[in-house]
């Protein structure tokens, strides 16, 4: 992108303005979007060094760092855009308003350039599809139900309520992890001063006792040799570490794929996402189906709004299915996601034609699994909590001690 100053005649007094465009052509037509003023001239300039390095900054940090906008933020401008959707203005300006209004610089700087997009004649899904890692693939696929039905507004009050389901819930496990993280934290910090200030003076005595010293307590002196001779560098390289995960996780798709598989495979986590997944897709699914889309294209936008990829890719084999001219609940059999229960409902919604109903109940199922993970996740990790402080305790305890019992026993013996 190259650096262009515009000179504009608006309103009886000459404003310069600057901006970025593949070349001439488009630094005019940009202008003429944006000002409805007479364009004067347009140059192209040498980009000041401040603006140089802020864009250097914010390339390099946007491939390692990417951020979604806030979820209170995002609920609040969807609340609004339905409001003013259903009041007959136009997406165009609801969205300019929106920006104007919010402070979320996020959300103001994506807003602009959807509405942007969207007076050069895209619709309002094709411009947020460029944003689709800042909005979520939910968010996409309920705007698009919303334009194929005609019914925008309609979609994105079902789609409010929807973000602050999932909002309430995050805050629901905030507050369930809240006291084992605390507890967690604390005694990580009480490992870490034992190790640093305690450990070193028992380190003389074991010096003199000149014996083999028991594996815990070898433990216990490399990891204080390692906290206080090498600590910053291995905060470094942890730092380092997560930096580079992130940029992987945002930029290599099969690095993601693997990362979601490994995260599908962990105690607890796994489901919570299955549960999530599930209970959205076929919310949005029968969303679509009730609007009168046919089932391969419901399938197509319920697909896509999945984050985690594993579970993406055998839900797609579902609508191969179905092309195929298999039926859905076979489809959904095959990927060995749901009970025969589950299966059996949908056969039925099939054969009386009340598909749409039936897999709504599914999804209110699927609701309820989640929302009963959340309420006992306190419960759930208190027994992984409680083995690590009791590994921790255990081997400090016999780290230290060991040795003493030795000595107390070598000169009771002597």
């Amino acid at each position: 992108m190259k650096y262009f100053v515009a000179t504009i005649l608006t309103r009886g007094k000459r404003v310069e303005e600057a901006l970025y465009a593949k070349d001439k052509m488009d630094a005019n037509k940009k202008i003429k979007l944006k000002h409805s003023g007479i364009i004067i001239k347009v140059i192209e300039s040498e980009e000041p060094l401040d603006l140089q390095f802020k864009r250097f900054k914010q390339n390099f940090l946007k491939n390692i760092k990417r951020s979604k906008i806030k979820p209170d933020a995002l609920i609040s401008a969807v609340r609004q855009l339905a409001v003013m959707s259903n009041a007959g203005i136009s997406i165009h300006d609801s969205i300019k308003e929106i920006a104007i209004s919010s402070e979320d610089e996020t959300l103001k700087y994506i807003f602009n350039k959807v509405a942007d997009d969207i007076n050069s004649g895209h619709s309002l899904s094709t411009s947020m599809e460029h944003f689709r890692y800042e909005f979520g693939n939910l968010t996409i696929a309920m705007v698009q139900l919303g334009e194929k039905t005609g019914k925008l507004d309609e979609a994105l009050y079902s789609l409010a309520t929807m973000l602050e389901d999932i909002r309430s819930n995050f805050i629901k496990f905030k507050k369930a992890m809240a006291y084992p993280r605390n507890v967690m934290i604390a005694m990580a910090i009480a490992f870490v001063i034992l190790i640093t200030y305690v450990v070193p003076e028992f380190k003389a005595i074991f010096d003199e006792l000149k014996t083999e010293l028991p594996l815990p307590t070898q433990i216990l002196l490399t990891l204080e040799y390692l906290f206080n001779n090498y600590g910053h560098y291995v905060i470094i390289i942890l730092v380092t570490l997560y930096i580079v995960f992130q940029y992987f996780l945002n930029n290599s798709q099969q690095f993601r794929y693997g990362w979601h598989e490994v995260l599908l495979k962990t105690y607890l986590i796994k489901n919570i996402i299955k549960f999530s997944t599930l209970s959205r897709f076929t919310l949005v699914f029968s969303e679509l189906l009730h609007a009168g889309i046919p089932i391969a294209e419901a399938l197509d936008t319920s697909i896509n709004m999945i984050d985690n990829l594993p579970l993406k890719a055998k839900l797609k084999s579902v609508r191969i299915t179905v092309e195929k001219g298999g039926s859905l609940n076979q489809g959904l059999k095959e990927t060995k996601l749901f009970e025969n229960m589950i299966i059996q409902m949908l056969s039925a919604g099939e054969d009386s034609g009340t598909l749409d109903s039936m897999i709504n109940k599914v999804a209110e199922y699927y609701k309820m699994r989640f929302d009963a993970i959340i309420d006992g996740l306190a419960e759930a990790i208190e027994p992984i909590m409680l083995i690590i402080i009791a590994s921790m305790v255990t081997l400090l305890a016999l780290g230290i001690f060991l040795p003493m019992w030795d000595l107390g026993n070598a000169v009771q013996g002597g």
